[in-house]
């Protein structure tokens, strides 16, 4: 009876947040629908549409507190469990075609990427600790990374602050305008759905970032995010080895906490490639392939009318000039060693 009550409890509490971003869900879905009536296709899909109007919406209205916990659940679990099932969707066909050459090029890329973008907030005077969380959000996984290497590094928890709320503002420009990039250098599916796992910060935002391209993108970009997520463990290894040569934290540091397998490796990683190789053994029925993947695309869209919810202008005056020109120059960086490899492995 006790967790009978606590778990209404916690749908009571869940509830005005997650009915929120579903509505939110609901306009970009009949904005998909009047594009495609209008023009014959969406040039804008559901996923990109969450995202601008859940910003429009918070740049006109700011969520109280009971709305907060559905947002946080809607941006978090439920994107977490649309990774999953997109597990389905992936065939072995398709990571045999990545090989062995491309998880060691993604892995060179991530190095390449904190190395460069390192150097580059060094030039722009940042602390080192700053230098290396902008580094590691960069090239890894946003905040995700910033989260995870943070108190590894004893990093300044204003620093932390600072470029999360960038690397989310800048996240989501990211997956706005990189299928204009896509399109503007006539990039194949493959490898723009390649460049979009490489370069955009967090799972789901990779999601809406190559939806522009169709299913075989989506898959691509995911595929490839996974393997760029899983850089994670051995980069906060080396991390913690550098910690003591970093010299003192100017600031409050965040709390040292133990690497753990959880933490360098989230469950829902572990969920996605489960379902994959659950998929490649054929036990997945295939009647259940077309509802799995129409349920994992409507929890990307709901997750990503979170996200836009969460998108609060104040990041670029929070993180200042230097930390915005540093984040940027580093993902200029990350998008030319991307496309470098891209080209050098002649994806169609």
């Amino acid at each position: 009876m006790e967790f009978a009550h606590t778990t209404t409890s916690d749908l009571r509490k869940l509830a005005p947040g997650i009915v929120l971003c579903v509505a939110v869900t609901g306009i970009a879905s009949v904005l998909e629908s009047v594009e495609r009536a209008a023009f014959g296709r969406a040039w804008l899909e559901s996923l990109v549409l969450a995202i601008l109007a859940g910003a429009v919406l918070r740049m006109v209205w700011t969520p109280g507190q009971r709305w907060l916990p559905g947002i946080a659940f809607c941006a978090r679990t439920i994107l977490e469990i649309a990774v999953v099932l997109l597990g389905a969707s992936v065939s072995a066909a398709m990571i045999a075609a990545a090989g062995p050459v491309m998880v060691v090029g993604i892995a060179l890329t991530v190095v390449a990427a904190i190395a460069s973008s390192y150097v580059i907030g060094r030039v722009l005077r940042l602390s080192p600790r700053m230098a290396l969380l902008v580094a590691c959000g960069n090239s890894i996984c946003g905040n995700s990374a910033i989260a995870a290497v943070a108190p590894v590094i004893d990093a300044d928890s204003d620093d932390v602050a600072a470029a999360i709320s960038f690397t989310a503002l800048l996240g989501v420009a990211v997956v706005l305008g990189l299928p204009l990039l896509g399109f503007a250098l006539h990039l194949g599916v493959l490898q723009y759905g390649t460049l979009a796992g490489l370069t955009v910060y967090a799972v789901p935002q990779v999601l809406a970032a190559a939806a522009p391209m169709g299913p075989i993108a989506v898959q691509m970009g995911a595929l490839v995010k996974l393997v760029r997520v899983l850089m994670l463990g051995p980069v906060c290894v080396v991390m913690a080895m550098c910690a003591p040569h970093l010299g003192d934290v100017a600031g409050p540091a965040m709390p040292r906490k133990r690497i753990s397998i959880a933490t360098l490796v989230p469950w829902f990683i572990l969920g996605f490639i489960g379902l994959v190789g659950l998929r490649s053994f054929d036990v997945v029925p295939h009647v259940m392939l077309a509802p799995i993947g129409h349920a994992s695309t409507w929890l990307t869209v709901v997750s990503m009318a979170a996200l836009g919810l969460g998108v609060d202008m104040r990041a670029l005056r929070q993180a200042g000039p230097r930390v915005t020109t540093a984040v940027v120059l580093s993902l200029a960086m990350l998008g030319s060693i991307s496309l470098a490899l891209i080209y050098g492995l002649h994806l169609a």
